[in-house]
């Protein structure tokens, strides 16, 4: 397990809920899946500029990886990192398979209204991105391809994906490492191709907690040559946008 100061916060998202949240750079969020075969839909922005986002393409690329996992970064569509994926007991997490509609979910499940069913609704990862995101300004433009952490998909024979259920064992963790803040939405509705005959509430828990300082031998920074200039753009960026806590005259 990663070794971290004590939780700074914690707090526990119901199955099928979303929340949001921004993490200061320095910080590590760690998801817990509470009960196994849980999926947390994320995306990541820049506060101070919301024109900045996740760009799954270009993490993957860059990484010469399918999947995330530990040792992986996390990138803005302006070759920065929002995050990195310090440690963990999951050696998968899905960034292909964007997330789950009204459609999808009225397709699988029998559909639950909030008239219906108050906190017991079948909501879908579409419109918690997008409630989410309202808050802070956000709307349908500004959704792009999202993590899908805990959550897992493989080819069949004709090269079709489909989702592998027991991929995420209940108490199971990953840590995320943020190097600059970072505005994240996030939702606890079921992966898109989870094929479970009911609809599935998997509660998470989040934790906040002090990171320890960036080394540069750390196994994120350098287990790629383009994280070690994906960390050195993403410094410059945080040295010229912090300000100085030194006084003056």
């Amino acid at each position: 397990m990663t070794k971290h100061s004590s939780s700074l916060s914690e707090d526990i998202i119901p199955g099928g809920a979303h929340w949001s949240l921004t993490v200061k750079a320095g910080l590590t969020l760690r998801l817990t899946d509470i009960e196994g075969d849980g999926n947390v839909g994320m995306l990541f922005y820049n506060p101070a500029n919301l024109l900045e986002r996740y760009n799954a393409p270009d993490t993957l690329k860059c990484q010469h990886t399918f999947k995330l996992g530990t040792g992986t970064c996390l990138y803005s569509d302006m070759g920065r990192i929002f995050c990195s994926v310090i440690g963990g007991t999951v050696a998968w997490h899905d960034t292909v398979c964007g997330t789950s509609t009204r459609q999808s979910i009225e397709k699988k499940w029998r559909p639950v209204s909030y008239q219906m069913g108050r906190n017991e609704r079948t909501q879908n990862g579409r419109d918690s991105f997008l409630v989410e995101g309202a808050k802070y300004g956000l709307g349908k433009r500004d959704l792009a391809a999202n993590v899908n952490w805990f959550s897992k998909v493989a080819p069949d024979a004709e090269g079709n994906l489909g989702f592998v259920s027991g991929n995420s064992k209940a108490g199971d963790y990953v840590d995320l490492r943020f190097e600059m803040d970072t505005l994240v939405v996030l939702h606890s509705c079921p992966h898109p191709l989870n094929s479970s005959k009911t609809y599935p509430r998997k509660p998470i828990k989040l934790e906040l907690l002090e990171a320890e300082p960036v080394s540069m031998t750390d196994i994120c920074r350098t287990s790629r040559p383009e994280n070690i200039r994906g960390f050195e753009n993403t410094e410059t960026y945080v040295r010229h946008t912090t300000p100085s806590s030194s006084g003056g005259h």
